[in-house]
């Protein structure tokens, strides 16, 4: 229900929700979150599976790559799907879909019999994890007051996290066994949950209802959690909102409203910070932190406990920026997160070249993991949710998405080859350009977030990218 707050120009403090309808809220944004656990099931557990699948489906090293990339690539696919489905048959019921392809692709995994099957079910569960990746930061976004979306968005990005913890924990629990058909079982609990939560726990996104003519469904929805004078408030802004960006673009539909100039700034920054967020080089951390390490001289050692390790630290850090979100904003957020992430992935490079001692290396590593995990990491997935005006939220959020999981494909297959022509030290200089690259970016053209709503987070885009606009009376500056 993102815009619990005052109309943009009138007087008075953002909208209470009492404390019961704040409890239903959070209940109904950690069962949306299931998505982004299932996200990071999905991408940790394989890490684990694929040393008791190499022996018994006698996997080359090109097609242990392949059975890892493809849930990439159907990660892409996924989620340029997902806004067009979305926005056609609901968020809810979107969601539950997604959960239903997620048990299809984790049966197929448990029952495969060869290499052939289980890249299918590699496939199909990329489709899941891709989707669900677009979905679900729409859907929270759409079901959030503005003072506490936030910490709701945040919380995509904590399930995600917890998911690869938990799954490293699956592959722990079952590597005495070398059960690795149990390791994938185990996420069809979570699946379930999905379907069975969008049958019968959630409501349908008010924005989605309100925009496909079913507005008395969207007020009794709202005032659930609020009351009739409030839902009544916000269904008068939202029309008026509607109706002017109607008159802006009259008769775009679909990925046609991401051609909007009025949309533009929101597509820059979302699609920016989804390439960033990859090319920043977080990935080439969490998926080779081992091989990092053995170049510095320490032993990886056991390669399961070793990734549990870093995801605490994911996890703990996570946690650090849900307290913070809501109180200090995104823009600082990003910016500490940034500066951060620069200088530790310089030093990280510079211990390579230099041959510092193996331990500052480490340090290095887990500063930029910690500062990654307490900012760029979920600030992202916060924003994807926030940017795009209603009309375009999904869309948008699909086309970003899609460019993160296309850059998580690119910097996974180049970074080895490009390790190894030019030095790791260089390569970690190159994504400590891009981060200080990114930096600039971020203060230059993305707005704070806190506390505003559709309109005003528009406005303040309008005006980071030098659009002519024409602010309403007590409009916040960007």
């Amino acid at each position: 229900m993102q815009g619990f707050s005052r109309e943009p120009g009138t007087e008075g403090p953002m909208t209470e929700v009492p404390r019961a309808g704040l409890r239903r809220i959070w209940r109904w944004a950690v069962l949306v979150a299931v998505g982004g656990f299932l996200f990071g099931y999905d991408t940790g557990v394989i890490s684990g599976a694929l040393l008791y699948i190499t022996p018994d489906f006698e996997l080359s090293a090109a097609e242990q790559g392949t059975v890892v990339s493809v849930l990439l690539l159907g990660a892409m696919a996924g989620a340029l799907l997902a806004g067009r489905v979305a926005d056609r048959l609901g968020r809810r019921v979107t969601y539950g879909l997604e959960g239903g392809v997620f048990l299809v692709g984790t049966a197929i995994a448990v029952f495969a019999v060869d290499y052939p099957m289980l890249l299918v079910a590699r496939l199909v569960l990329g489709l899941a994890v891709g989707s669900a990746s677009a979905t679900v930061p729409v859907y929270l976004s759409e079901l959030s007051p503005t003072e506490i979306r936030g910490r709701v968005l945040t919380l995509n990005q904590l399930l995600i996290t917890i998911g690869i913890l938990i799954a490293y924990f699956v592959n722990l629990a079952f590597s005495s066994a070398g059960a690795w058909r149990g390791m994938f079982a185990a996420g069809a609990v979570p699946a379930v949950v999905m379907v069975l939560g969008a049958a019968f726990a959630l409501p349908e996104s008010p924005e989605w209802l309100g925009t496909h003519g079913r507005v008395d469904r969207a007020r009794a929805l709202i005032a659930s959690v609020t009351n009739e004078a409030t839902a009544d408030q916000l269904i008068e802004q939202r029309r008026r909102r509607r109706q002017q960006l109607e008159a802006e673009r009259p008769g775009r539909r679909g990925w046609q409203v991401l051609r909007s100039a009025r949309v533009r700034p929101a597509l820059v920054v979302g699609l920016t910070l989804a390439a960033v967020q990859q090319f920043g080089g977080i990935n080439t951390i969490i998926y080779y932190a081992p091989t990092i390490m053995e170049q510095t001289g320490l032993t990886a050692g056991n390669s399961i406990l070793y990734s549990v390790a870093i995801g605490l630290i994911n996890l703990a850090m996570t946690l650090v920026a849900i307290k913070l979100v809501d109180r200090v904003g995104r823009r600082v957020l990003l910016i500490v997160s940034l500066v951060g992430m620069t200088v530790s992935m310089a030093l990280l490079g510079l211990a390579f070249v230099v041959g510092l001692d193996s331990v500052l290396a480490l340090v290095f590593m887990v500063a930029y993991i910690a500062l990654f995990a307490m900012g760029l990491g979920p600030v992202f997935w916060v924003l994807v949710g926030e940017i795009f005006p209603p009309s375009a939220r999904a869309v948008g959020s699909s086309a970003s998405t899609t460019v993160n999981w296309s850059s998580n494909f690119v910097v996974s297959l180049v970074f080895l080859p490009v390790a190894d022509a030019i030095g790791q030290g260089p390569t970690f200089w190159i994504f400590a350009l891009i981060c200080a690259v990114a930096l600039w970016f971020v203060t230059r053209y993305v707005p704070e977030t806190k506390d505003r709503d559709a309109t005003q987070v528009d406005a303040a885009l309008q005006r980071r990218f030098g659009r002519r606009h024409r602010p309403a009376a007590g409009e916040q500056p960007a």
